[in-house]
């Protein structure tokens, strides 16, 4: 794209956050000039030996070369060290056998400059689909990405992943388990092209914790499922989206063999971090103006509260009205009545805020337009429905759909 995007208006208010130093990893950035000139465009980031990799991965169809390979490798035993190299500006998408080869020649690349096993050098790549990856740019770079590893690199690995996004995304949490401390750091890229399978992002966390594949692995699905898997930006999924969780084990404090508080705190912070994080993604939505929370309760089925809460959620009706200010609580009736779900208009109420809008099947006999407008121009917006069904909820998060939208995918690839 031509030219930098203004911050989003609804970025974090302290900026990036300090994270802490997660012994046993080291980061690198340096600028490869893959697409963007003048800027850091390839993130290295070396583990220690005896970390675990844990990863979940989009479910596009049309999947890209690194992260087929990414999930061809997931779970190898092997206790050696592990790299992860990222690439922004080529998403290495809808390339062909030259995709592939692209991949093997970096992970390669990043095996003989830093002695870790080709089969744990895990790569990713966001950008623009269907051009061939410039890999030789990057590989041409890999020595001095491995002289200039540094164990607080992380903040500048966070801007180098970025494409669209107008700020680096960060969270960390430090959590108690069995009286001993363990640290929970990630970062993560998306702005748009942002729906579940698993949204649209690249992230990738690190903990000190020690933890074995089985388990790290049935953590990070199960927080993803309740994070990144919860927001939308445009119902677009990514061909590339990965999520990657190291555990170096440096604390010592093994999560195997930890009480069941333990193993309760060590998720809670694995939670945390990752909505954090998803938050941030819809905080940076492509011309984002209202961050939105969508609270269905009562439904008859879980899936139905989610087909409800995401048919409100990518209702364009809906987010342009959010734009706009209107509380057109017709339009949510509308996104509920198309969602496929079990719905009794009889039984439906709505909420914008704490004002009730509609109460079982018409409009609140209480309704004055002017308090839900009054919501509306906040930069916060809750949109709660009750269907009556059932005692079956889900919450989504969204953000409105702007012009400005429009004008960021419309010149994207220039």
């Amino acid at each position: 794209m031509a030219g930098a995007l203004p911050v989003s208006p609804l970025a974090p208010k302290g900026g990036f956050p300090d994270l802490p130093v997660i012994d046993g990893v080291r980061f690198a950035t340096i600028a490869a000039g893959i697409k963007y000139r003048g800027r850091a465009d390839v993130m290295l980031a070396e583990l220690a030996p005896g970390t675990t990799v844990a990863g979940t991965f989009t479910r596009s169809r049309t999947r890209a070369a690194p992260v087929l390979d990414c999930q061809a490798k997931l779970g190898r035993a092997s206790d050696g060290p592990a790299a992860i190299l990222v690439n922004s500006g080529n998403a290495n998408a809808f390339t062909g056998i030259k995709g592939v080869e692209a991949v093997q020649a970096v992970t390669a690349a990043v095996a003989s400059e830093t002695g870790v096993p080709q089969e744990r050098v895990f790569t990713a790549s966001t950008g623009v689909i269907g051009e061939p990856l410039p890999h030789e740019r990057i590989t041409t770079v890999i020595s001095e990405l491995g002289s200039s590893l540094s164990p607080d690199g992380i903040a500048d690995a966070a801007k180098a992943i970025m494409t669209t996004d107008t700020f680096p995304k960060g969270a960390t949490r430090s959590v108690e388990i069995d009286g001993k401390t363990v640290s929970v750091a990630g970062i993560a890229k998306g702005s748009g092209m942002i729906a579940p399978d698993m949204a649209t992002m690249l992230v990738y966390i690190f903990t000190d914790a020690k933890i074995s594949f089985d388990l790290l692995q049935r953590y990070t699905a199960d927080m993803c499922d309740a994070t990144f898997n919860k927001i939308t930006v445009d119902s677009d999924t990514s061909t590339s989206d990965t999520l990657l969780v190291g555990a170096t084990g440096a604390s010592g404090v093994d999560i195997d063999q930890a009480t069941v508080k333990g193993k309760a705190s060590f998720v809670r912070g694995l939670h945390e971090v990752m909505l954090d994080l998803a938050h941030q993604v819809v905080r940076d939505g492509e011309g984002a103006t209202k961050f939105v929370t969508i609270d269905v309760r009562n439904a008859k089925t879980k899936d139905d509260a989610q087909l409800v809460a995401f048919s409100i959620a990518n209702s364009p009706l809906v987010k342009t009205a959010v734009a706009g200010e209107d509380p057109n609580w017709g339009r949510v009736v509308m996104a509920v009545g198309k969602s496929g779900a079990e719905a009794d208009r009889d039984r439906l109420s709505i909420w914008f805020g704490d004002v009730e809008v509609a109460r079982n099947g018409q409009v609140s006999p209480d309704y004055v337009e002017a308090n839900a407008a009054a919501h509306m121009k906040g930069d916060e917006i809750t949109i709660r429905v009750d269907l009556g069904l059932g005692d079956m909820g889900a919450t989504v998060y969204t953000c409105d759909l702007t012009a400005q939208y429009i004008v960021i995918n419309a010149d994207y690839r220039s």
